[in-house]
């Protein structure tokens, strides 16, 4: 197996992102954004998606974390657009039900080549720290869009928006975990058209 990994490094006017992405990894690294709900959250996709991860950011933070939280998943996304290569031999689609408590979220994801975010988890307005709610789904939309995934998200159930956005973020990692991961008994590229980069 080739190695997947991807390193991007992107610098604007608003934020300064270097990252690192290993897709068959244990979860190790660390995770410095300056968002300190952020860093929590990608160490939860780490551990939980076995992503070694190393993400070191700096932003406009004064202006809030919107900047910072959106181009740390851009890199994410392109971090596994690049590290996924042509995508031979993996399964291509993975799913996962979390619950957290009273929180129940779900993820479906497939390595389609298509840029799609469907988003079924309405937020209230709010915060947890410096992490605006409605973060959440930008972050996502950003991996969605830059890796080429077509992904699903679904809140079941919950009261609590912390709980609620960390099943997001564990349903997340499980289902890309198994989309990612290699099928011994796939030879190519899982797809009758002969390509998912496009």
């Amino acid at each position: 197996m080739s190695d997947r990994t991807a390193t991007i490094e992107r610098k604007t006017g608003e934020t300064d992102v270097r990252l690192t992405l290993g897709l068959d990894g244990t979860g190790a690294g660390t995770r410095s954004t300056g968002v300190g709900f952020l860093d929590h959250m990608l160490d939860l996709l780490a551990r939980h998606g076995r992503l070694d991860l190393d993400v070191a950011a700096t932003g406009d933070l004064q202006t809030g974390a919107h900047h910072t939280v959106e181009d740390v998943g851009i890199c994410i996304g392109q971090a596994l657009d690049r590290a996924l290569g042509d995508r031979s031999g993996i399964y291509r689609y993975g799913a996962a039900t979390i619950p957290m408590d009273e929180a129940r979220a779900a993820a479906a994801i497939d390595v389609s080549g298509r840029a799609f975010l469907a988003w079924e988890a309405p937020l209230p307005p709010g915060a947890i720290g410096n992490f605006d709610h409605e973060l959440a789904e930008e972050f996502f939309r950003a991996v969605s869009g830059n890796a080429k995934l077509t992904l699903h998200l679904t809140v079941e159930a919950g009261t609590n928006v912390h709980h609620i956005v960390e099943a997001l973020f564990k349903a997340f990692a499980r289902a890309l975990r198994a989309a990612v991961a290699i099928d011994p008994s796939e030879t190519g590229v899982p797809s009758t058209k002969g390509t998912l980069t496009a």
